[in-house]
């Protein structure tokens, strides 16, 4: 048992990790964590923020009092950082660098932990690169992006870089296996449709309802017969994504704003106290913010779904499908790729990758997936 335990598939990262929680790998003042979706970003961090603040010897040993603490987020000298909405303004930043510029009250280091640190707005990564530039002496930074790109150069040229890989699928399957119960069989099944994103593969091997909205968008391609059925079909494809976000976030709101009323005295009548109102509304708003958020993730991860079917159909055209993400619908594949063109559907995958283009930059979801359905009915 240590904090590394998590990471799946990433044994370069962990060395680089332990060598500078060690302190024999030069530990720097903040860090970069990128690699694709799925890939543990934030696992990492989390990990390295453990190693950074554990009171034995090999760093990161897992059991002591801090190293639990960081893990189930309750250290005081940790800050963890989710932006809720679609991005992370000024104002949060500059709260944020005063909280950073602290000593740390128990532990080694004071921690900033940046999950999706490239939702931060122009103005909060301008506030962010001040703090880095000149940090306390006792302050590490730990960034979370998926490319270095996705930040401003003079951030990522002081931070060092932490790359992570996506996971092979047979090292996600053991960890579902072992760490989760999950049967063999359906280990494997989820680890290749995750197509290497670990906490998807989790959902999908646990939770019967995300396998049955996964087969629903994979039915998608077999309905693309004229006009009327593609638009039904993206209907179908933009409900699916708003079942899984409802599904993640009613209950993340529920026990929000019950603790928020709790907080505030709520009566035992349900009656709040004068000026609570401010509150709850504030409250609300960053829900539906991250509402949004979340359906897009939804979606988006709806249409890498589709586009697993149809990098299937490519594969097999191209004579290469050994390595099939659907294996149980090989059937069907193959007749696609018998009725198709490699060049038709490398088309039908343009079009998937546009349409996430067009969703990342604010277009009617519907009207963008129905555009998709379209065109991949004509190729």
């Amino acid at each position: 048992m240590s904090v590394w335990d998590d990471l799946v598939g990433q044994q370069p990262v962990v060395a680089q990790l332990s060598a500078a929680a060690e302190g024999t790998g030069g530990l720097a003042h903040a860090w970069l964590f990128t690699g694709p979706p799925g890939a543990g970003r934030s696992a990492a961090a989390r990990a390295f923020a453990a190693a950074l603040q554990c009171e034995e010897t090999p760093r990161g040993c897992g059991h002591c009092a801090s190293c639990h603490q960081v893990l189930q987020g309750t250290h005081a000298d940790v800050e963890v950082v989710r932006p809720a909405g679609l991005s992370y303004g000024v104002k949060e930043t500059r709260a944020l660098v005063l909280r950073a510029s602290s000593s740390p009250s128990a532990g080694r280091w004071q921690i900033v932990l940046f999950e999706d640190a490239d939702r931060a707005t122009e103005s909060a990564a301008n506030a962010l690169l001040k703090a880095i530039e000149e940090p306390p002496p006792r302050t590490v930074w730990l960034l979370c992006t998926p490319s270095p790109d996705d930040l401003l150069v003079t951030i990522r040229s002081r931070c060092r870089l932490v790359t992570l890989r996506t996971p092979p699928a047979d090292a996600v399957a053991d960890v579902l296996v072992r760490r989760d119960g999950v049967d063999p069989e359906t280990a494997a099944v989820a680890a290749r449709a995750a197509q290497g994103h670990v906490s998807r593969a989790r959902r999908l091997a646990t939770d019967p309802e995300a396998r049955r909205r996964r087969a629903e968008i994979l039915e998608v391609p077999r309905r693309l017969t004229s006009v009327g059925p593609a638009v039904a079909a993206a209907e179908v494809l933009v409900k699916a994504a708003e079942a899984e976000a409802k599904a993640q976030t009613e209950e993340l709101n529920e026990a929000e704003t019950s603790a928020l009323r709790q907080a505030l005295g709520e009566s035992a009548k349900g009656r709040m106290p004068r000026g609570t109102a401010g509150a709850l509304k504030e409250l609300e708003d960053r829900q539906k913010s991250r509402a949004t958020r979340i359906k897009r993730d939804a979606l988006d991860r709806a249409l890498l779904d589709l586009a697993s079917y149809y990098r299937d159909v490519l594969a097999i055209q191209l004579g290469a499908g050994d390595g099939l993400v659907n294996t149980e619908m090989a059937p069907e594949l193959r007749t696609a790729a018998q009725n198709g063109r490699p060049e038709d559907t490398l088309k039908r995958l343009d079009a998937i990758m546009e349409c996430r283009e067009r969703l990342d930059a604010n277009v009617n979801p519907l009207l963008a997936v129905e555009a998709l359905t379209l065109a991949l009915r004509t190729g």
